[in-house]
C-alpha cells in the first residue's frame, strides 16, 4: 500500500483548503477566457483573474463540446484561438455552472446541479469513528488534486491465506470535490507480508454529487458556506459513519479470505506467463509500461497462481507515482481475484496457444 500524508498532515491541509477554497456560480457569459488562458469570473464587485488547472481545462471543453484533442492543441500551440472559441460558446450556449477554485485557482467546472460534499465533512464524519474503534489503525492517508483517501485496517480480524499468508480486514473511504468520483466506502484488505492493500468492491457504499439545483447567493457570485448541513445531508452523514462501522464485518471478510485461498489454486503454465498478464492487462486496463511492472513482481514473487498475479498487481501499486493510480490498482487486484472462471479459461487457452 502506498504510503500518502501522516493523518495529522492531512488533517491540517484539511483545515487550510476549508478555509482557503471559494465556489460561484456563474452565468457562462459573464465568464471570459484570455488568451493567457486565464479565466475570469466577472460579477458587481468586478472581474476575478484566476488561471485553470488541467481538471478543469478538461471539464471546460467536455462542457463546450471541443475534442479533448483539439483544445489540448489550441491550448498549447494557439492561445488566442482557444479563447476565441470558448468565449463564443460560453456566450451563445449560455448555461449556469458551478466554478470550485482553491488558492486563487479554477480546480474545477461542473454543473449547477454538482451537490458539495466536501473533504472536510466527511474526514469530521469518519475520523471520530475509526478513532473509536478498538484495533483500527490507518495505514494510508493522502489528499491529491483529485481526492481524499483514508485507508484504515483493523488489525483484531485477520486470516491465513497459506501459512503466514496473512490479511486483515480494513476499509478505505474516499472522495472527490471536482467531478471525479463519488463518496465511496469500500471495505480493504491489507496483506502483511508485502503490505499490500486490496479494495473490495462488493459492498461499496457510494454517494453521487448530484442534487437539487444550486441557488446563486452574493453579488459576486460567490457561495457562502453554510455552518450548518442541510437535513439530508445530515442524514447522508450519519449513514456514511454506520457504513464505515459496517464495512469492517468480519463474516464478509471470511467469505473474501476463502476466495483468496480458491485463487491460490489456480495456476498459471510457467511458459505462458508473460502472454497470461499482457491479456489480463488489456482485459483490465492496466498500461504496457504499467504491465512490464507486474510481470516483473509475478515472477520475482514466485507464485504462478491467479493470486500471485493479483498480488503482483497490488505490489506493483506501491511503485507508482501517483496515487490516485495507486488506488485504481488496488482496486484491480481485486476484480482480477473475481474474474468469471469462464473468461479465466479462456485467457489461459488464448496464452498456452499464442
Amino acid at each position: 500500500m502506498k504510503y500518502g500524508k501522516s493523518l495529522q498532515e492531512l488533517a491540517i491541509e484539511l483545515d487550510r483548503q476549508n478555509s482557503a477554497k471559494k465556489d460561484y456560480l456563474v452565468d457562462t457569459p459573464a465568464l471570459y477566457m484570455t488568451n493567457s488562458a486565464e479565466l475570469n469570473v466577472n460579477g458587481a464587485q468586478g472581474s476575478l483573474p484566476m488561471t485553470v488547472n488541467d481538471t478543469a481545462h478538461r471539464q471546460i471543453g467536455t462542457h463546450l463540446g471541443i475534442p479533448s484533442k483539439y483544445y489540448d492543441k489550441m491550448r498549447a500551440e494557439d492561445p488566442d484561438l482557444l479563447a476565441i472559441n470558448v468565449n463564443s460558446w460560453f456566450n451563445s450556449q449560455p448555461s449556469r455552472q458551478m466554478v470550485r477554485t482553491l488558492d486563487g485557482t479554477v480546480r474545477a467546472f461542473l454543473s449547477e446541479r454538482y451537490r458539495r460534499i466536501d473533504n472536510f465533512e466527511v474526514a469530521q464524519a469518519v475520523l471520530p469513528i475509526i478513532g473509536s474503534m478498538c484495533g483500527a489503525a490507518i495505514k494510508s492517508c493522502e489528499l491529491t488534486e483529485r481526492k481524499m483517501y483514508i485507508k484504515v485496517v483493523d488489525e483484531r480480524i485477520q486470516g491465513e491465506v497459506r501459512v503466514n499468508d496473512i490479511v486483515q480486514a480494513g476499509v478505505i473511504i474516499s472522495n472527490s470535490e471536482i467531478g471525479y468520483g463519488c463518496v465511496n466506502v469500500s471495505p480493504l484488505l491489507y496483506r502483511l507480508v508485502c503490505s499490500n492493500g486490496m479494495i473490495v468492491q462488493d459492498a461499496a457504499m457510494r454517494k453521487y454529487h448530484v442534487g437539487r439545483t444550486n441557488e446563486q447567493n452574493g453579488e459576486n457570485f460567490e457561495i457562502y458556506r453554510s455552518e450548518t448541513i442541510e437535513a439530508d445531508d445530515r442524514a447522508f452523514l450519519m449513514k456514511l459513519e454506520d457504513t464505515v462501522r459496517a464495512a469492517v464485518d468480519e463474516a464478509q471478510f471470511r467469505k473474501t479470505v476463502d476466495r483468496l485461498r480458491e485463487t491460490t489454486e489456480t495456476k498459471i503454465a510457467p511458459a505462458s506467463v508473460p502472454q497470461v498478464v499482457e491479456m489480463m492487462s488489456n482485459e483490465f486496463t492496466i498500461s504496457q509500461d504499467e504491465s512490464k511492472g507486474v510481470l516483473g513482481h509475478l515472477i520475482s514473487g514466485g507464485d504462478l497462481s491467479l493470486y500471485g498475479l493479483a498480488n503482483a498487481i497490488t505490489r506493483f501499486a506501491q511503485d507508482v507515482e501517483s496515487y490516485d493510480r495507486s488506488t485504481e490498482l488496488e482496486a484491480i487486484g481485486y476484480r482480477v481475484i473475481n474474474i468469471a472462471p469462464t473468461r479465466w479459461a479462456n485467457i489461459n487457452e488464448m496464452a498456452v496457444a499464442a
